[in-house]
């Protein structure tokens, strides 16, 4: 495993250059049954943990608070697992005022079983609430010791700045879409990352499975989640073709799996960490295995130049022609 190096944390703690998301402990929206919250989020927790990722991130929102749950058992069940892992997770901002965000932390904190917070992160820009609002509730929780790093997600760049000043101290991290389907997402947020010593958290790294190169229009992935996302339509899927092409190829030589290649490209970065899932046991060796990979700087390029091709069909449209597909017979 690596591990980021030389950002501006307050943690002693190593934060791993992959981690693990827990979008899908408790939630019955991915498709994966009930044993899946019973029994292998925790084998999937324990596993991650022996593979020496270090970064487990989670939400209120997810599952209405059974992410956290999950997780913060699973972490208790391992002797020693709360003084490796950097426990992130994230305020849902419905009237992110001071004293709400305060609020919200006990309550996150509680349920996962844990006296300190490594990072807590405001899940989404709120429109109608600036963030000066927001970060007094966030100091406060710092200033008492429940809270270590603060992050955002979701941010534009100028958001994200407007709440470091707000702040006064650095908001450590921003937690974006940004993978080989999406690269757009980021650029300008990798450059201020760089620049000042911050993290990009890239969520969805794999584009929720696309990028693993396991779907096409015969074969489409089942789960709510991913039925609902304008990837997977057929005019996607085909325009898809060609970067997952060169996915293959490039993991040809290395003897890896596309998805391994995909994760390898997003946190080749200095200041990237990525937090994909996993559905089970294999699939977090799986991901564990891509930060030991090292790709050639022709390999980088070629990745990048192929991503940058790929112009998905998006918006109204997209959500339309999905639709009309999903309802042929």
């Amino acid at each position: 495993m690596r591990y980021v190096e030389g950002s501006v944390t307050t943690s002693p703690k190593r934060i791993s250059k992959i981690g693990l998301g827990t979008w899908q402990f408790g939630s019955g929206q991915w498709g994966y049954g009930s044993r899946y919250a019973d029994t292998d989020a925790a084998l999937i927790v324990r596993r991650a943990l022996e593979l020496g990722i270090t970064l487990f991130d989670s939400a209120e929102v997810y599952g209405l608070g059974r992410s956290e749950r999950i997780l913060g058992a699973a972490l208790a069940a391992v002797p020693g697992a709360l003084d490796r892992a950097y426990v992130a997770t994230k305020l849902l901002p419905v009237v992110p005022v001071g004293p709400v965000v305060e609020q919200r932390a006990v309550a996150s904190a509680h349920r996962l079983g844990v006296r300190h917070l490594d990072l807590y992160q405001v899940h989404q820009p709120n429109p109608a609430i600036r963030d000066r609002w927001t970060m007094r509730g966030m100091a406060a929780l710092r200033s008492v010791g429940l809270v270590g790093d603060v992050g955002v997600s979701n941010y534009s760049l100028a958001r994200w700045q407007e709440a470091d000043a707000a702040l006064g101290v650095p908001v450590l991290s921003n937690q974006v879409e940004y993978s080989l389907a999406r690269p757009r997402h980021g650029a300008a947020l990798l450059d201020f990352a760089a620049r000042e010593s911050r993290i990009v958290i890239a969520w969805s790294p794999l584009a929720q499975g696309l990028l693993s190169g396991r779907y096409d229009v015969t074969n489409r992935p089942s789960g709510r989640v991913r039925a609902a996302n304008t990837l997977f339509g057929t005019e996607n899927l085909a325009r898809a073709t060609p970067l997952l092409d060169v996915l293959r190829e490039v993991a040809a030589a290395h003897g890896a799996s596309p998805a391994q290649i995909a994760l390898a490209w997003a946190i080749r970065h200095p200041q990237v960490v990525a937090i994909p899932g996993a559905s089970g046991v294999a699939q977090v060796e799986s991901n564990a295995a891509a930060a030991d990979l090292d790709l050639a700087a022709d390999e980088y390029a070629a990745l990048s130049a192929a991503a940058d091709r790929f112009t998905p069909v998006t918006g109204p449209a997209a959500f339309v022609a999905l639709a009309a597909e999903r309802l042929r017979p």
